[in-house]
């Protein structure tokens, strides 16, 4: 997604030719694999673990299961802060990047509603990436010593449930039929409220 908005804002005259149905293939590809690949390895590593607890947390978390674990998990805990660092920091990076030059070209803009098109198009994709890559950051960024079972389950439930929660809502807000249902709704209660 920020490839398409980069390419859709900081060069829309070539957007046909940079994002054809091929690229697009590629794009969806590359990252079902590298999540596949990535999951596959922290399958193989969790499952090879003893464990002698039971999991206090609402699922099967990486940093919960490391807790739970008899054998000594110092090289799953280095591999998980690397695959973290690869996947969490140099994507998020590259995202950013992304925004960032997407931003300069906007704020370089004339137009203040092409300015504010470009920006709505933007923001709803930032605000979820930056709950998802934020949460995560916090989750497994940090050394197992600093973990503790109420923070990882609340921040579990931040990256793993709320965004898919928050994007229909954030995506139809920009819908002008879902924004004046929305504020008719408001309205509707504001004025139930009053009576």
């Amino acid at each position: 997604m920020a490839y398409d908005r980069y390419i859709a804002i900081c060069n829309p005259l070539q957007y046909p030719i940079l994002m054809t149905r091929n690229i697009c293939f590629l794009l969806s590809a590359a990252v079902w694999m590298g999540t596949l690949v990535n999951a596959l390895i922290h399958t193989v590593f969790t499952l090879a673990l003893l464990y002698c607890k039971e999991i206090d947390h609402f699922y099967c978390e990486i940093p919960a299961l490391i807790k739970l674990s008899c054998s000594d998990t110092s090289r799953y805990e280095a591999l998980v802060f690397v695959s973290s660092v690869v996947l969490v920091l140099i994507l998020s990076s590259i995202i950013l990047a992304s925004y960032a030059s997407i931003l300069s070209r906007v704020l370089r803009m004339k137009f203040t509603r092409g300015q504010q098109k470009a920006l709505a198009t933007c923001s709803s994709h930032l605000t979820v990436v930056g709950m998802v890559y934020g949460a995560a950051i916090f989750m497994y960024m940090r050394l197992s010593s600093y973990h503790s079972p109420g923070q990882d389950k609340i921040v579990a439930l931040f990256y793993t449930i709320v965004p898919p929660m928050l994007n229909p809502l954030i995506y139809s807000l920009r819908n002008r039929d879902v924004l004046e249902a929305l504020r008719e709704l408001i309205w509707k209660c504001s004025v139930f409220q009053q009576s």
